[in-house]
């Protein structure tokens, strides 16, 4: 059920000391204290192997929301919630302990057996974790135990399964909030608000009217210190997976009978279902791989991604990832929905892109102008808005036509106070709304399309690399879309194409 308020909650955040938790989490809380969208009664225990108390713990938050937040009020009041254990994820012992501490806090905060418990930790951890809850006794509680997860879930569709076995074991799907913080995003939410509360769109959003979809999500960084994980992840597992399928179910939902979490996913797992289930032998007609060479980024060298720290000097790993997606349902029939995504790219955008159809007849064609089409375009970072491509006069005596953008930004509007995905999701999971938050289903689809294109990857050694640092991509990715007679749009000013 969702509640209006947040209810009094208990967070236990496991990976108290790691890097989400001082950029992503805290800050987060304390927004929603501040907003006073946090219960007066609340209280987070940070959980880690390091031998911290409580004061290295409230110190560590405190600088970490000083840092990322000028002039924090209360900040001392607010850190006071803030409890530390220092735990061994696979000891009885350690939760055993740990329950005592909740239950001294359910009586000290009043938080009537409320508890999430977050894990932002290494995904091997996720079971195991899991299973000591119920059996040690901390899911033994009169209010509700909600699991919240961060990707990756698996790592093919085999594994995400034990998984899923192993936490639906203790933990109901309602109760399992699978966290993809592109789904808090400002403008990936406002997708079903363009579409559904828009008269002059929805009408014309389907293969009558729409030519193609680009969807772009692009990087300037390369994987810094993420080259371990990367090794066994690339872009395919990393971004298409989840960010990139997830945008694609958006865009290309029918219209939930009401906006219920149970609606909103049945449709999104509709579209996935109804993606063209791909051969071996034609992935290369479908997906394009790229690997980042030495190239040159803001005027300075920039390294290939097999210099990268933790990195074989012979990786097939791929960092950019391509693709052409058609979905055999009515509505979408022969429009593709293009994705891209990629690390040491020319421009930091995660942009969508809706293409709609030439007119019928083009008065206005002359052999040194083509009119341009109409486009939609949804920015998604670093800026927040949409803007709406028409055709007018040119300024002058001819009768010629240029493109005009209508422009609209979140940005500024709203200035700074956009709020940060992950202050929404965790918004969303203490009042139970799961709307933003990926169901089995979904994760199951999409990997069973990732799953085939990354066995036959995995079995072919690629030409990498085959793009450089600083550019968008490899020209295979360019070809993919002019078989069909299409382009990638710009999406930033120094985007090549």
């Amino acid at each position: 059920m969702i509640q209006s308020e947040t209810p009094a909650s208990l967070i236990m955040i496991f990976g108290a000391t790691g890097d989400l938790a001082k950029r992503k989490l805290y800050p987060s809380l304390y927004h929603l204290y501040r907003k006073g969208k946090l219960a007066e009664h609340f209280a987070v225990v940070g959980v880690a192997r390091r031998p911290w108390t409580n004061e290295v713990l409230r110190e560590h938050v405190k600088d970490s929301v000083l840092s990322s937040i000028d002039g924090a009020e209360n900040i001392d009041e607010f850190i006071s919630h803030f409890y530390y254990q220092s735990h061994d994820v696979s000891d009885s012992n350690s939760y055993i302990e740990l329950k005592n501490l909740a239950n001294e806090l359910d009586q000290k905060y009043s938080l009537e057996g409320n508890r999430v418990f977050y894990l932002a930790m290494a995904p091997e951890f996720f079971g195991t974790i899991a299973e000591h809850l119920k059996t040690d006794g901390l899911t033994d509680t009169n209010g509700f135990n909600r699991l919240v997860i961060e990707k990756p879930f698996g790592h093919n569709l085999e594994s995400a399964k034990e998984l899923n076995a192993q936490i639906r074991s203790v933990f109901d799907e309602n109760d399992i909030y699978r966290i993809d913080h592109y789904l808090g995003k400002e403008m990936v939410q406002n997708i079903e608000v363009i579409r559904f509360a828009n008269a002059i769109f929805e009408p014309l959003w389907n293969n009558r009217f729409i030519s193609n979809i680009q969807i772009t999500s692009s990087e300037v960084l390369g994987v810094e210190e993420r080259g371990g994980y990367y090794e066994t992840s690339g872009a395919l597992r990393d971004m298409v997976q989840n960010h990139m399928l997830q945008m694609v179910a958006l865009l290309a939902m029918e219209p939930p009978i009401r906006l219920t979490p149970k609606e909103i996913r049945s449709e999104k797992v509709k579209v996935l279902g109804a993606m063209r289930s791909l051969k071996h032998e034609n992935i290369k007609d479908y997906f394009v791989r790229g690997q980042y060479g030495p190239g040159v980024e803001n005027g300075k060298p920039a390294l290939g991604y097999r210099e990268e720290i933790n990195v074989n000097p012979e990786s097939n790993t791929d960092t950019y990832v391509a693709g052409k997606i058609l979905i055999d349902n009515f509505r979408w029939a022969g429009v593709p929905f293009y994705i891209r995504t990629g690390k040491r790219m020319a421009a930091k955008s995660t942009k969508i892109i809706i293409q709609f159809k030439d007119v019928p007849m083009n008065l206005y064609y002359s052999s040194d102008q083509k009119l341009a089409p109409n486009l939609l375009v949804i920015h998604i970072q670093p800026e927040e808005g949409i803007t709406l491509q028409l055709n007018a006069k040119d300024t002058g005596q001819s009768s010629e036509t240029t493109p005009v953008k209508l422009n609209f930004s979140t940005n500024d509007i709203a200035g700074m106070n956009t709020p940060e995905a992950y202050e929404k999701l965790l918004h969303d999971c203490l009042r139970g709304d799961a709307t933003n938050f990926t169901h089995w289903d979904e994760v199951a689809l999409s990997w069973s399309l990732v799953d085939k294109i990354s066995q036959v990857w995995e079995s072919e050694k690629a030409n990498f690399p085959n793009y450089a640092a600083g550019s968008m991509g490899p020209k295979e990715a360019d070809e993919l879309l002019a078989k069909d007679g299409f382009h990638w749009w710009p999406v930033a000013n120094n985007d090549e194409k």
